[in-house]
């Protein structure tokens, strides 16, 4: 494949996981949303089918990662793809994840607006104790549609979290999701990954929430960063780069394991 399907394929296929994703926590989320309070279940599934349409959709071009940590994966995987191709995968990832976020704020322009100009959501006065207490820590009141943030604050457990969640992410996709190239997802395997990413929300989302993808959560974190939001907040910094390096040990170890129990 060229670098131009390459670039092309993780850009779609990133942007559009990312639309479905931040779209089912946006819709559970936003006070306007006739989705509003439908619960982790929603929100699980919801990312699940966001992965398998993305996977389907851009694996013809680009093999499917839509995900640096599964691109580390796979270059560090025995006979696995050329390093040279990991700059363009992740380039793609990242403005794919960014298009994304910028789509789901589109979609829900009216539902955004009437949330974060809600007294009761955004007030001194009347604010909900857990707001108060996300403000309190850096992270606005609708960061946690385009990115993710732990339920604790241990650094070293909300590394290990992610790390595991990933490898758990990556060993399935090398096992049992790569096509006959070796180099991405197949037909069953876009469909695997997907429940698969349905059971570690399930199962080990709740200290983090999951991001389980660098890309997925620093390009919507740069765009809540940018985006012209009322009262949104910050955008918890000091937390980013837990999503960013979790899942990047992650796809490391689980390609370690794959090419001493697997290769």
């Amino acid at each position: 494949m060229s670098s131009s399907d390459i670039f092309t394929g993780e850009t779609i296929g990133t942007a559009l996981l990312i639309l479905l994703g931040g779209g089912v926590c946006a819709a559970v989320t936003l006070k306007a949303s006739k989705a509003r309070n439908a619960g982790w279940l929603a929100i699980t599934f919801g990312w699940g089918f966001a992965v398998l349409t993305a996977v389907y959709t851009s694996a013809p071009l680009s093999g499917a990662h839509l995900n640096p940590a599964v691109t580390l994966a796979l270059a560090l995987k025995k006979d696995g793809i050329d390093w040279s191709d990991v700059p363009i995968y992740w380039g793609g990832q990242l403005l794919g994840a960014m298009i994304g976020a910028a789509l789901v704020w589109v979609a829900y322009y009216g539902q955004f607006h009437a949330h974060l100009t809600d007294k009761e959501i955004v007030g001194s006065a009347g604010a909900q104790p857990k707001a108060i207490e996300a403000r309190e820590k850096g992270a606005g009141p609708v960061l946690g549609i385009f990115s993710t943030g732990p339920e604790v604050r241990v650094a070293w457990q909300n590394v290990a979290t992610e790390a595991i969640g990933t490898i758990v992410l990556v060993l399935a996709i090398l096992t049992q999701g790569l096509n006959d190239s070796g180099k991405g997802l197949g037909v069953l395997g876009a469909l695997i990954t997907s429940l698969v990413v349905v059971s570690i929300g399930l199962s080990l989302g709740g200290p983090t929430g999951y991001a389980i993808n660098p890309a997925r959560d620093l390009g919507p974190r740069i765009v809540h960063a940018l985006l012209p939001l009322p009262n949104k907040g910050g955008s918890d910094w000091s937390y980013a780069w837990v999503p960013v390096v979790g899942p990047l040990i992650g796809g490391a170890i689980a390609a370690g394991i794959y090419n001493v129990a697997f290769a």
